[in-house]
């Protein structure tokens, strides 16, 4: 299965490489480091490495709670951070470009040469990947070469299990390889133990993305950030993480809100950067006054749309407003992570299309922090319902910001089970 595998994946690379350059034209970072995407990277300063793989943007923020904890409890070695994405490798620089012993680079493409260069000129001693990146001969070169791979903040949707279990050969083989499970959920470690997980090597540790760690002044600058955009007295709802399909039928929910409440502004933040220009075309072609962040981070009463146009300012936008919806959830993209917003206090809307975060949307909605809309036109009579009860809006958020504590302790119980690896490898 895995030679079939290898030769399906080398026949396909010329079309992977022709994907990058199609990607480059909206995001000009994917044509570069190319090099780093068949394993050629410098050779490692001579100190012991801990792999970290966080593919994008919300692996790596969910990862950010452990790598502060491995840098304090481990001075002697260095963090290798890998993702596959230029927006999740901004992340990784963004939090770590000072830190000289947080190194980045590209996951190299799962061929066995490109995995042999990489883990040869790395040598890391232990590999922690995040949520669901099984690579076959990732995982196979780890086990040739006696590294531990914990799986960590460990997830398995229904529609990803059912795709793996198609492969079950391919899945168990995988499987077999990791040392340690650490699965989100008491469903997440079923579904792992179904496919052909050891159960002795499954644990549920929580979710990571509950560890939040915003900056101190993270609220008093989103207060400050709505006094700009025209203060507390302006009802203020944010689309966030957009995708293709949805900012249209956002903006007809925005012509009805505007009938009741005029002075409303609309922050839309868009998933990809690529599509920034695409959906500001969209809002001047549909007549809206807009303001690009890119330009400024003020705006005026006569403002109907702030564009989110920049990358990492996404919690800033979320602490200056009042309702958040969680984009990725009116198309059948799965949805996006709602714990922020919730951490936050907000008020937060989610589509019928959350099976990327199935279980948190489950527990937000029960416990009243959220509300689940099934179509657009919902979606406007629920930001009506909230701009109409205050109280309502308060009140599910204070529930949001309890779900949230009474749900941290992850990262610690990970940091465990790191050290244990660790000490059987010194051993």
């Amino acid at each position: 299965m895995q030679v079939l595998y290898n030769l399906l994946f080398y026949l396909a690379t010329p079309f992977i490489l022709l994907r990058l350059l199609w990607r480059s034209y909206r995001a000009p970072a994917y044509l570069r480091r190319w090099s780093e995407r068949f394993g050629f990277i410098p050779l490692l300063p001579k100190k012991p490495v801990i792999l970290i793989h966080s593919v994008s943007v919300g692996e790596v923020h969910a990862s950010l709670p452990l790598i502060r904890r491995l840098l304090d409890r481990y001075p002697d070695h260095v963090l290798l951070i890998t993702t596959m994405t230029p927006t999740g490798s901004d992340q990784v620089k963004k939090y770590f470009d000072s830190c000289n012993r947080v190194i980045h680079y590209y996951l190299p493409y799962d061929l066995p040469d490109c995995v042999s260069r990489f883990l040869k000129r790395s040598q890391p001693k232990l590999a922690i990947i995040f949520e669901t990146e099984l690579w076959p001969n990732l995982l196979s070169q780890c086990k040739y070469r006696n590294i531990p791979v914990i799986l960590a903040n460990a997830r398995l949707s229904k529609r990803s299990a059912r795709r793996y279990a198609y492969l079950s050969l391919l899945a168990q083989k995988m499987l077999s390889v990791l040392t340690y499970i650490a699965a989100q959920s008491t469903t997440d470690s079923r579904r792992f133990i179904t496919l052909g997980a050891d159960p002795n090597k499954v644990s549920v540790m929580g979710n990571l993305k509950f560890e939040i760690d915003f900056p101190s002044d993270l609220e008093s600058k989103g207060y400050q950030l709505r006094q700009r955009w025209g203060g507390i007295q302006r009802p203020i709802w944010i689309a966030a993480s957009t995708h293709q399909g949805e900012e249209k039928q956002v903006l007809e929910g925005f012509k009805q809100v505007q009938e009741f409440f005029p002075k409303a502004l609309l922050v839309l933040v868009p998933r990809h950067p690529e599509r920034f220009h695409k959906v500001y075309q969209l809002c001047k072609h549909e007549g809206f006054t807009i303001q690009r962040r890119s330009q400024s981070l003020d705006c005026t009463l006569e403002t109907n749309i702030f564009l989110g146009d920049s990358m990492g300012e996404l919690p800033l936008f979320f602490a200056a407003a009042d309702i958040v919806f969680l984009g990725g959830s009116l198309v059948p993209i799965g949805g996006h992570n709602p714990l922020e917003a919730a951490a936050l206090g907000k008020g937060i809307i989610l589509g019928p299309y959350t099976f990327n975060f199935a279980n948190i949307s489950k527990r937000l909605l029960k416990v009243d922090a959220a509300i689940q809309i099934s179509s657009p036109q919902s979606l406007t009579q629920t930001v009506l319902f909230y701009f109409n009860n205050p109280d309502k809006l308060i009140r599910a958020g204070q529930k949001g910001k309890e779900f949230v504590i009474q749900n941290q302790g992850a990262s610690e119980k990970l940091l465990t089970l790191v050290e244990s690896c660790l000490n059987r490898i010194e051993v």
